[in-house]
């Protein structure tokens, strides 16, 4: 059980921990540090959320046609692969992260935070599909505690990119610091795919 909550908890960072649109945002406002605590619990609610109701969707598919798990754990390799990926090509970019000047309202934040969370389709591939996927490849004992971990996961993440990205400033600027970043992100990836595949 301990394994599967620190399998879901790596995977859960592994995928959440990218330059996006939605950390770019929490960076920023961290660092300017305005309307941050909306910001930080829409992302969290709204993750813990969508990754549930992967794992319960998963599920059900699974119920009904027990012959998709399998055609999913080899989406599922697939997908980190590629992922692992575009995390080297990203490493190969180096390009740092800087805040904005430009003053927002709180009703305009909340309205970016929602778009970039429910409009963006990488969320519904990675927190719905593959968290839900991998969630269902653990066995009925380890559903539930890779599900958690996973929620555990992001939210650890939100709270720190969120509220650390100040003390971070100067060196979220540093391009080297998100290549590190991604390269780890990359390794663990094809670590998670290679278990996958080896079911």
């Amino acid at each position: 059980m301990f394994t599967h909550l620190v399998t879901g908890l790596l995977t859960g960072w592994s995928l959440i921990i990218a330059v996006g649109p939605q950390n770019a945002l929490l960076l920023r406002q961290g660092i300017r540090r305005e309307h941050l605590g909306v910001v930080v619990t829409i992302c969290i609610v709204a993750d813990v959320l969508l990754i549930a109701a992967g794992t319960v969707g998963i599920g059900a598919i699974v119920l009904l046609a027990p012959w998709a798990l399998e055609v999913l754990r080899w989406l599922g390799v697939a997908y980190l692969l590629w992922f692992a990926w575009t995390s080297l090509k990203s490493a190969r970019e180096a390009t740092g992260l800087k805040a904005d000047t430009h003053q927002r309202s709180l009703k305009s934040i909340i309205v970016t935070t929602l778009a970039l969370t429910f409009l963006n389709p990488g969320v519904y591939i990675d927190t719905v599909v593959m968290l839900g996927n991998l969630a269902n490849q653990q066995g009925s004992d380890g559903v539930w505690p890779f599900t958690f971990g996973a929620m555990l996961g992001s939210i650890s993440w939100f709270l720190v990119i969120g509220y650390g990205a100040r003390g971070l400033s100067r060196y979220l600027g540093r391009p080297r610091v998100w290549q590190v970043l991604d390269v780890i992100i990359a390794v663990v990836l094809v670590l998670l795919a290679a278990r996958l595949a080896l079911g």
